[in-house]
Parts: C-alpha cells; structure tokens; sequence
C-alpha cells in the first residue's frame, strides 16, 4: 500500500478504537504504534521507537513520555499518547512541555488515536509552543492533509522544512482565524481601517457603528462574488456533444443556464459535505433537467442532485450506501438542511 492507504487504513482502526479501546494502553496499541510504522518508523527497534522514554527534568526523576522516536541515533521527536476517549483540547501535557526543553528534540507529538497534533518550538526556541503547528484527523482526512503528513514520514524527515512549514502555517492559520472572525463581526479596529479609506470625516463612535453593517454586507458581497467566479470557471461543465449533435446541430436548441438557486443550493450542499471532505472536491454539473453535486467531479461519485427545473416543485435526490436515488420535494433552499445527515453519509464513502 501507498502511504496515501495506509493512512486510510489507519482512519479504519481509529473508528473501531472510538467504539472500543477504553484505555491509553489499548489506545497506543491499536492505533498510535500502526500510526508511529506508517511514518516510516519500525516499532520494534529499539535504535528508532524507544517506549517510556525517560528524562530526568530538574527536581522530577523517572518521569516518562510515551514513545521517543529516533533517526540515525539522533532524538528526531518525542510522542504523547491520550486515550481515545479524551478530547485532547482538554488533556494535559505537562510532561511532553518539559521534556521538549531538555531534550535535542525539535518535534512533540501529541495524540489521542484520532487526533494527531504537532508542536515545535516557532514562538521561542527551546520552548515547546502552546498551540499545534498543524493537526491531523484520522477520521477525516483528505488528500491534500494527508499530503501534509507525508512529511512526517521518517525518509522525508528534514526538521529545517518541518520548521519553515510551522512557521507558515502557524501565521496563516491565524491569519485565517482573524479574518473568519471579521466576516462574522468585525471588530471596532477592523471597521476603523476600511472606514478610512472609504470616509472623509472623523470616525466617530456613531460613524464607526453606522458604517459596520455597510462594511460586514460589502465582505459579504466581495466573497460571493469571488464564490460565484470561481464556479463559472470550475464547477460549470460543458455538456459533452454526441457525435449525432455534432452531425446534426440543433440552433434552437436552449442555453444550459445555472440559476441563482442552483448556486445557492449547490453552496449549501458543499457547506454540509465540506465537514468530512475539501471543499475543492465538491462540484457542479449542470444540465437540461438537474444539476449534479459530484465529488471529485467524477458521475460516478453522486453526492445529490438538483431538481430545480420544474415550474411547480423542487427536488433534491439523495443517494444510499449503493447509490440508489431517492427523489425529496423541498418547499425552500433551507430545507436542504433537513437532509444534512442524509448529505454526509454519501460523502463518507467517497473518503
């Protein structure tokens, strides 16, 4: 298998563990010992997993961290393990924070068996940063996340690109971070900083607070345009002539036109899907008599289809485990909502 597969085959076993591994133990053995030989690591060598790695910290004697990992001799990082029943926003890792101080390790891992969290040392050097440089689902991972972890694996090992990507990632996720917050409800700076390209006056506090619903509407607008130009380039497919069209062109034949419906129904399809796969692998087809939600544009992966043609009804068709369509009347857009659950269970299959 590919590591693409392996990682898969990974997802598998953390499910199971969710169900039944009630201990760290169980845990480790299970899925966190598969997930350390999947980057590449063999776990019954001793020169590159070290299990209960001790390191004396100051007054703290025998103090032990789950598995240390190593690379030519050298510490390459040092790894943490939580049951999978505990949520790893809420776990403690003292231990992991003090070793990475006193050890050449430049990399803590820290997991639960579905999740994966890295750390290193970007806001001071030595010093184990508060918050993840990266995280990684077991559960729901897409192809470019797991492109990501890909450069974990020991033959890719290079500690100098882990770090540069860190940095990256660390300023554009909180980048990302602040500018989600923005979209939602500016903050009085960020009103401030368009008000004074836009207004000439001084920016009062009743200035300020009469310009926010125009700024928040104007974000609003900037992203579905730039939505709706990317779907008249991407997800808008041309439908393929046969070779009697070709043969015999019909002039008056109807313009293939995607309504402002359609693109809103297709946005609320892909705001459901996108919780277990990349938005960019949600897309359009339009046609004469529906529109198609495809993963990965590919007809053989139906995530729903779009009835929206008919001038008295509207209807959304929901796919099963095979693939059988099941046609549901809707009376608004928001009803899709209804169908939420029905939505990701087609997408899980496509994972």
């Amino acid at each position: 298998m590919d590591f693409s597969e392996r990682v898969k085959d990974l997802a598998g076993r953390s499910k199971h563990a969710t169900k039944h591994a009630l201990t760290e133990e169980a845990t480790k053995t299970s899925v966190v010992l598969p997930l350390i030989q999947t980057l590449g690591f063999d776990v019954f060598n001793l020169n590159e997993v070290v299990p209960e790695f001790v390191a004396d910290v100051g007054l703290k004697k025998g103090e032990k961290v789950d598995f240390a990992l190593k690379i030519d001799g050298k510490l390459a990082a040092l790894v943490e393990v939580k049951p999978i029943t505990m949520s790893l926003g809420s776990a403690q890792f003292s231990q992991l924070y003090r070793y990475f101080a006193t050890t050449e390790a430049r990399l803590a891992i820290l997991t639960n068996g579905r999740e994966i969290w890295f750390f290193s040392d970007v806001d001071e050097p030595n010093k184990m940063d508060k918050k993840p440089f990266f995280t990684f689902d077991l559960q729901v991972a897409d192809d470019a996340k797991i492109a990501d972890l890909a450069r974990f694996q020991k033959h890719n090992f290079s500690i100098e690109t882990i770090l540069a990507t860190a940095s990256n990632l660390k300023y554009a996720n909180a980048a990302g971070a602040y500018l989600k917050k923005q979209l939602t409800n500016p903050d009085e700076d960020f009103v401030k900083m368009v008000a004074r390209n836009i207004y000439d006056g001084m920016l009062t506090k009743t200035v300020v607070e009469q310009l926010r619903p125009a700024i928040q509407a104007s974000l609003d607008e900037v992203i579905r345009d730039r939505i709706q130009a990317k779907l008249n380039v991407t997800f808008r497919a041309e439908p393929v002539a046969t070779e009697e069209q070709i043969a015999k062109p019909n002039d008056t034949e109807p313009e293939i036109v995607t309504t402002e419906d359609e693109l809103q129904a297709f946005l609320i399809v892909r705001a459901i899907a996108a919780r277990w796969i990349d938005l960019e692998r949600i897309t359009l087809r339009d046609s004469k008599t529906y529109c198609s939600v495809f993963a990965d544009n590919n007809n053989r992966k139906p995530i729903c289809k779009l009835y929206f043609n008919a001038k008295t009804a509207r209807h959304v068709g929901l796919f099963d485990a095979e693939k059988v369509e099941e046609r549901v009347q809707i009376g608004s857009l928001s009803d899709i909502y209804k169908y939420a659950a029905r939505i990701e269970d087609a997408v899980k299959t496509y994972l």
